[in-house]
């Protein structure tokens, strides 16, 4: 992993949140409130840091202006003021709209703690995704041989009360999410009620928190030809290496000849996990270039990696970004395999993410990156040397002509 030094603010002193109380609403009213917390499609992540104590609050710059608007506001207002957190929160959110940048951005605590959970690629939990229906309610998925699952809760089950409280219709998936997850110790847990439309009654069980693994790579040998495996690589966690060589090392076991990399709806992840995923596909050369406000450095390939021998063909589509576009162009860039799909969504910075001291997150843009032939991504996208429109009936027909063409080149190297 890529180490970076960061500095921090200092804890402010009580007048210095008085003061940054005052700055927060005039922020707030002329930058904007509006900058929502979402997952932008394909952020390239570094490491998680949580900041050290270093800069003092009082070196900042003053805004005077915004201690007159707060105390009129104080004086005259009509009505409540949002809390101290709230406001804090707005101005943040107003400071970094002003910069243009869509991906520096805060999030929320409930939020942030989720994302890290992503990134690691593990939590504490029962081990269910969550959806919230067309009717607003919020349906189950567990995973596969989770706690969740074990207890006999099934997909689509319906969250109805929590720990015997009925569930909050106005709370966030996230912090719904955060709910279900916990410290994994003896007799922690959470008891849930669901609905259960399969038998049309409610259910209830008390479910243990224990680790859960999301799975970022998912493999098979086709049914359609046995000769040819598949790997669909969703995320890039901490956790995606690994997962790529157990599936490259089984796939290898069962005699495949060919392989499709599928990186279709996969939304990027951390930095140096899309590199080590790409260095399983390319023996030698440039992997991508790095250019910050220090300058350029290359990331190179390095020799043995686990499928750099056989054809392969990689699919792609609007929502391939970020550090799937990394591995994406550094493949058809080595001259290993073409592209599929539709043009990809165009996301060619690196991001690096502060932990706060409340448990929320600052994302702030710090590089900007290149595929191996120096192309940019950023608002552009990698344009498929296959370019197909996807099925309106939902037939996966990019995976149907990777194979086709894979058949065709074994064949005629036989």
């Amino acid at each position: 992993m890529i180490n970076v030094k960061l500095k921090a603010m200092q804890k402010p002193s009580q007048d210095s949140k008085n003061l940054n109380l005052g700055r927060s609403l005039l922020f707030g009213i002329l930058l904007g409130l509006g900058i929502a917390v979402v997952f932008m499609a394909g952020f390239v992540f570094r490491d998680i840091v949580r900041p050290s104590p270093a800069v003092s609050a009082s070196a900042q710059e003053s805004y005077p202006l915004l201690d007159e608007v707060q105390t009129l506001l104080d004086h005259h207002y009509l009505r409540s003021q949002p809390d101290s957190t709230q406001r804090e929160y707005a101005a943040i959110r107003g400071v970094l709209g002003s910069l243009g940048d869509r991906f520096t951005f805060f999030i929320d605590p409930p939020v942030a703690a989720s994302e890290s959970d992503v990134l690691s690629g593990t939590y504490g939990g029962i081990g269910v995704q969550i959806q919230r229906n067309e009717s607003g309610e919020i349906a189950l998925y567990p995973f596969a041989d989770s706690p969740a699952a074990a207890q006999g809760i099934e997909n689509g089950d319906i969250l109805r009360e929590v720990n015997g409280e009925p569930l909050d219709p106005v709370l966030s998936q996230d912090a719904i999410d955060q709910l279900l997850r916990g410290e994994v110790k003896e007799g922690s847990g959470i008891e849930i009620t669901v609905f259960k439309p399969t038998t049309e009654e409610n259910y209830t069980a008390f479910i243990a928190f224990d680790v859960i693994n999301v799975p970022s790579v998912v493999w098979r040998v086709l049914s359609e030809d046995e000769h040819i495996g598949y790997v669909q690589v969703m995320r890039f966690t901490a956790r995606t290496p690994e997962e790529l060589t157990t599936a490259l090392t089984e796939l290898r076991g069962a005699d495949i000849t060919a392989l499709v990399l599928d990186l279709r709806d996969n939304t990027g992840g951390l930095l140096q996990e899309s590199i080590e995923v790409a260095d399983e596909f390319i023996d030698s050369g440039a992997i991508v270039y790095e250019r910050d406000a220090d300058g350029e450095r290359t990331f190179d390939a390095v020799a043995g990696g686990g499928m750099v021998d056989l054809p392969m063909i990689v699919l792609v589509n609007e929502m391939t970004a970020s550090g799937a576009e990394l591995v994406a162009g550094a493949i058809r860039d080595s001259g290993r395999a073409i592209l599929i799909g539709q043009t990809t969504y165009g996301k060619g910075t690196v991001q690096q993410i502060f932990a706060l001291s409340d448990q929320s997150s600052l994302h702030i843009t710090s590089a900007e990156w290149f595929t191996p032939s120096r192309q940019p991504l950023d608002s552009v996208g990698l344009t498929p040397d296959i370019p197909m429109i996807p099925d309106p009936n939902g037939r996966d027909v990019e995976l149907g002509e990777a194979v086709r063409r894979l058949q065709e080149e074994l064949t005629v190297r036989t």
